[in-house]
């Protein structure tokens, strides 16, 4: 089986980010989002608050008590998850192997990925650099072999931070990793760990499977696989494919318009190849082009289009002439793409009057 690269991402204290990015004067203060009045419990808080101690789920009085300069936000979740939307969005244009386990965090299975030489690594340092450029935001990233050792890299050199163990690296890097930090080793399981002498990973790799099974059940094994660096579980994704887009950024702006159709066809190509690995059998309802201009301005244009099975060139043309009104002005990057019916949806649409 080929070896697997699994990639873990981490918006650093994202609801905090959120609010210092809208709001620039927030980045000069210990913040917290959430924890105002009596009763309310932080959120998220960001690095100045986390030196005096403040953390998340603490009630908003002992907040104030570590850190009285404290300024508090109340929280805005739906300008959150508009945020959240975007970051994977942009992962999800790197594979569509993609796992959210929040609004902030996210796997990806990246083995299969040519993009970048193959290189996770460099794939990790793309998707930093565009949420810093496109959202504003940072995020955090840890490449390793399985899920497991990923989320432990993501937090390893945090805030905005990238942390790689390669398959080699595997065996010396849990030696010296401390219990605490193993998946589902709260307080109560690390305090009996200890009382059997367990400090690391490779104390644990020393106590038998039979002694793990009797003191912590099912849990046992699973430890001890942790243990070892072992992680075996899939990156699991419960979204069905919306949408298939290709886009490239141009490291010189294409100068015009007849410079944009001359890498059309290219374009059109990569999409195809992306319809049929992905999905060969949808029906398009869709089709959509983006134009990111050289003062970064983006415009997109879509126009339904059901009778096309593959498209091609001239199906894009009439987009490009609608959506480009100066024919003149440098292009930075180029997209395309496709939007699939979606199954929920009537096929027809229904007349106003019979």
């Amino acid at each position: 089986m080929a070896q697997r690269k699994i990639i873990h991402v981490d918006c650093d204290c994202f609801y905090a980010a959120v609010e210092m990015r809208d709001d620039p004067s927030l980045s000069d203060v210990p913040l917290a989002v959430g924890g105002e009045g009596g009763r309310g419990v932080v959120t998220t808080c960001n690095y100045k608050a986390r030196a005096f101690g403040v953390r998340s789920a603490m009630p908003g009085g002992e907040a104030r008590r570590l850190c009285p300069g404290l300024v508090t936000v109340p929280p805005d979740m739906a300008r959150y998850r508009a945020v959240s939307k975007q970051v994977m969005a942009i992962l999800r244009e790197l594979t569509d192997l993609v796992e959210p386990l929040s609004l902030d965090e996210a796997f990806l299975d990246v083995s299969d990925v040519s993009d970048h030489k193959g290189s996770a690594t460099l794939m990790a340092q793309h998707l930093r650099q565009r949420v810093k450029d496109e959202v504003g935001i940072t995020i955090s990233a840890g490449v390793a072999p399985n899920k497991f050792l990923a989320k432990i890299a993501s937090d390893w050199q945090k805030p905005d931070g990238l942390f790689v163990i390669r398959p080699e690296d595997v065996d010396g890097f849990v030696q010296d990793l401390k219990v605490e930090k193993l998946f589902g080793v709260g307080q109560v399981t690390a305090g009996k760990l200890h009382g059997l002498g367990v400090a690391t990973c490779g104390d644990l790799q020393s106590i038998p499977t039979d002694v793990l099974l009797e003191k912590f059940g099912k849990q046992g094994y699973r430890l001890r696989e942790m243990a070892y660096g072992r992680d075996d579980r899939d990156v699991v994704v419960s979204r069905i494919a919306k949408s298939v887009s290709v886009e490239r950024t141009f490291s010189q702006d294409l100068p015009d318009k007849r410079a944009c159709e001359s890498v059309m066809a290219s374009l059109v190509a990569d999409l195809n190849l992306r319809l049929n690995r992905k999905a060969a059998h949808k029906p398009i309802h869709k089709l959509f082009i983006k134009i990111r201009y050289s003062d970064f301005s983006t415009h997109t244009l879509e126009r339904v289009r059901e009778q096309i099975r593959e498209p091609a060139m001239e199906d894009y043309q009439p987009l490009l002439d609608e959506l480009i009104t100066d024919a003149e002005r440098p292009v930075r990057l180029l997209g395309l793409g496709v939007r699939f019916r979606s199954d929920e949806s009537p096929v027809m649409q229904l007349r106003l009057f019979d």
